[in-house]
């Protein structure tokens, strides 16, 4: 790593600086938009590692989710580690390492379980640091439909009820993450009584998640609604093992691109949160969780 690489939070996004970070989203090929470094700034935190001209070249970031009201003593609150990106020219000189190892310092600090989605690349890694995997999910994709479709009609419920799901089949509460998303231009909610999905839209691709339910049954049932109106590429961050929704998602058109293992390096003596994660049949994405 170079002499000269010093990890810096960023208090407040820039007009410059978040043009730089929308940069490395887009060379790496991610989804994020502006609106997602913005909620980090906000609810959580934004680190940067700079080259000599002063452009970022790294990033990470912080997301703090506090504990479920019934959760069990030993279990303190949790921050996601995300948008660990690094620019193309600067790879391989250790940066996405030393920013990563800023962030969970920062969590650290914070006495909270550090948790993350991993790709397959960056397993190893967070393995070094003692990140232990809890499960793992796929990533669905759709690429773009040839004809159009009908417009869906968009329901922006209160998210009150829909956070107290989230809560529990987390183990997490995040209602102003949920909020946020919801509130986009864009985005919309679909639900029945015993499910509900958040479908959002991304620089690459619309993203639906999470999606939550009782059971896989009514999980399937939701994901035309979910898809509805959805002429571009879609998509979905499954947890293996829901057969069900798989075969669903083929038939709709769906391929799996990658994996993800979902990894928590708890404080001494505490526990990750468990929730119910049999409630989660599509994550909110894996910077969120």
């Amino acid at each position: 790593m170079p002499a000269t690489a010093l990890v810096e939070t960023l208090d407040a996004l820039s007009p410059r600086e978040l043009p730089q970070l929308d940069a490395l989203v887009a060379a790496s090929g991610w989804n994020q938009l502006a609106a997602d470094w913005r909620l980090f700034e906000r609810l959580g935190s934004v680190h940067a590692i700079r080259d000599a001209e002063g452009t970022i070249v790294a990033s990470g970031a912080v997301l703090p989710l506090e504990r479920a009201a019934d959760a069990p003593r030993n279990q303190p609150g949790a921050a996601w580690i995300s948008m660990i990106l690094v620019a193309p020219a600067a790879r391989g000189q250790g940066l996405g390492r030393a920013v990563f190892a800023h962030c969970l310092e920062r969590v650290r600090a914070q006495g909270r379980v550090a948790m993350l989605d991993a790709t397959p690349q960056g397993e190893p890694l967070y393995a070094s640091f003692g990140f232990a995997p809890l499960w793992r999910l796929t990533r669905w994709r759709r690429e773009a439909l040839a004809q159009a479709a009908d417009p869906a009609p968009v329901d922006r419920p209160d998210a009150a009820p829909l956070a107290a799901l989230d809560t529990e089949a987390l183990g997490l509460a995040r209602p102003q993450v949920l909020a946020d998303l919801l509130a986009r231009p864009g985005s919309r909610c679909v639900r029945d009584g015993r499910a509900f999905a958040l479908v959002r839209e991304g620089r690459v691709a619309h993203h639906v998640g999470p999606l939550l339910a009782a059971d896989e049954a009514h999980a399937r049932a939701l994901l035309p609604r979910a898809l509805a109106g959805l002429a571009g590429p879609v998509l979905i961050d499954v947890p293996d093992g829901r057969a069900r929704l798989a075969q669903a998602l083929r038939a709709a058109g769906f391929e799996p691109q990658r994996g993800f293992a979902r990894m928590a390096l708890p404080p001494a003596g505490t526990a990750a949160p468990a929730g119910h994660p049999s409630f989660i049949h599509a994550i909110a994405g894996p910077e969120f969780g």
